[in-house]
């Protein structure tokens, strides 16, 4: 028989080993701006090392655009340690005039060709990043790829997947089991991780410049010189404008199951799509895409989660997860908080812990297609406009407004927070709570609330707001001292990434096109 929830608080609190040791990470973006406002045109600062195989400090689709890696932590105070450390390493030796941009969003960018693509090297594999990074430029435009997120990586400790199986009554064991277990927590996200946007979205607002000229028919309002932004949304960054793609609207991603998954995965790699197949490969010598498929590679699968596996070399994420199960989920729906200097808090950690362990510790059952899209369709609603009072949430055939639904769910997390506390002195879960689950009633307090409040009340720009908030934190950020690793950590992780792109380089022994032939013809093997 099927337990109900509190039946799995009460076997879970019987067994506290299940909370020791969650596992953690950290992927932060931020766009490198001069003092103006604008994008920085300058390649990625040789200070910090190579960004191909740098350890911690690397970049996403443009030069300007910088991510920062922490280590898996086990320990919030240690995460933050290690955050705190890159940052504080960055502004140091980043050039006096730039600071990194506080927002999701992107500051004034004239014009697309403003926007200069990561370069990685002169190695085949650093060529294949470039130039999948033009493909996306090619197919989407640069806009939406110089938006900036929080990537924020979890996983359960091994003693929660022991009693897994007991808990939902499921003969599965070992891999097996943890494997099925992360698969129902991403279901369950899919379902409910519409809170993360309502609750810590934070890009309500946009540069007008971002549009490059193109119509759209959300219904925009305007302030200051050159701010849109929607009355009730919460992360414009998730919204079409942003990290969609309508050409991935049909691809029927089956998350039931991690067979089902990669196979529709695999499925998914290899479609074709008319305007993608016009557009070519090879151009007058020079790639413009890696492939005509729907997906170039796996990495341009937008999702809001993630199941990972770390990959061995020449091993593409389908093939990890095949071989060895999931290892972790990546959560990829978090904006960058405006209101701190990391762009995360450990308030929001804490709040993450707990409503993904809510999430692996509940029913889930199979999602078809039909509630796959009514989970969708919440998403899409909340991102727009998740603080209108008028908003109605379908979840498993019952509808309720976005307070409703925050009721039934605070319950369930107090008394989650409660268990999670149990053995702790300082009640992080418990305080979390007290502090986010207002939030749902009073939509007043959420961050994308509170940042269109201060853009219209100093009657300025999202701009202004976002520079303002960028030399402040640079200037906290240089003061702040190492808490543990030093000046010396950093310059041994640079010489390091020199001497292994240099490596890499030095064993290419394949023209590009024939090394992408042996990778394209490597990811077909199951």
């Amino acid at each position: 028989m099927a337990k109900n929830f509190q039946q799995r608080i009460h076997f879970l609190s019987e067994h506290p080993q299940c909370f020791i040791a969650f596992g953690r990470g950290i992927e932060r973006e931020t766009l490198r701006v001069h003092g103006d406002g604008q994008l920085s045109q300058s390649a990625h600062p040789s200070a910090y090392g190579c960004a191909l195989t740098h350890s911690s400090i690397t970049t996403d689709f443009a030069e300007s655009l910088l991510e920062f890696i922490t280590p898996v932590a086990t320990n919030v105070d240690e995460l933050f340690h290690y955050l705190n450390d890159i940052h504080h390493h960055v502004v140091l030796n980043l050039p006096s005039d730039q600071y990194l941009w506080p927002m999701s969003m992107p500051c004034y960018v004239k014009s697309e060709d403003n926007v200069q693509l990561a370069q990685f090297g002169t190695s085949n594999i650093g060529t294949m990043k470039t130039t999948y990074r033009q493909g996306l430029k090619n197919r989407y435009g640069s806009m939406m790829q110089i938006i900036s997120g929080v990537h924020y990586n979890f996983s359960l400790p091994a003693a929660f997947w022991d009693h897994w199986g007991e808990l939902h009554n499921s003969p599965l064991t070992g891999q097996d089991a943890q494997s099925a277990g992360y698969m129902g927590l991403v279901r369950n996200y899919l379902r409910y991780g519409w809170v993360i946007p309502y609750l810590f979205g934070a890009s309500p607002a946009i540069c007008k410049s971002f549009l490059q000229g193109k119509e759209t028919d959300l219904p925009f309002e305007s302030t200051g010189k050159g701010t849109i932004y929607l009355p009730y949304a919460t992360s414009l960054r998730l919204s079409d404008l942003g990290y969609t793609n309508s050409s991935q609207s049909d691809l029927n991603i089956c998350y039931n199951s991690l067979d089902s998954y990669l196979g529709s995965v695999r499925k998914a790699l290899y479609k074709k799509v008319p305007e993608f197949t016009e557009m070519g490969v090879v151009k007058d010598g020079q790639y413009v895409q890696l492939n005509d498929n729907v997906l170039q590679i796996e990495n341009e699968l937008y999702a809001s989660i993630r199941a990972k596996r770390v990959q061995k070399s020449n091993e593409t994420p389908s093939q990890a997860l095949k071989a060895r199960g999931i290892e972790y989920i990546e959560i990829r729906s978090l904006d960058v908080n405006p209101f701190c200097k990391l762009g995360i808090t450990e308030e929001q950690v804490n709040f993450l812990d707990l409503f993904l362990t809510w999430c692996a510790s509940v029913e889930s059952p199979s999602l078809s297609k039909s509630e796959y899209q009514a989970c969708s369709d919440n998403f899409s609603e909340v991102v727009t406009r998740g603080r209108d009072p008028k908003l109605m949430l379908t979840i498993a055939e019952q509808t309720l407004n976005v307070a409703g639904w925050g009721k039934w769910l605070n319950e369930q997390l107090s008394d989650m927070a409660i268990l999670l506390d149990k053995d702790r002195v300082d009640n992080r879960y418990q305080n979390a709570m007290l502090h986010i689950s207002p939030r749902f009633e009073f939509p007043e307090q959420t961050s994308s609330a509170r940042i269109l409040k201060r853009i219209k009340d100093s009657q300025g720009d999202n701009g202004s707001l976002a520079l303002d908030l960028a030399k402040q934190y640079k200037m906290q950020l240089q003061e702040q001292p190492y808490y543990l690793w030093s000046d010396n950590d950093f310059a041994l992780q640079k010489q390091q990434s020199i001497d292994k792109q240099k490596q890499i380089e030095a064993a290419d022994t394949l023209s590009f096109p024939d090394f992408l032939d042996d990778y394209f013809n490597n990811a077909k093997k199951e």
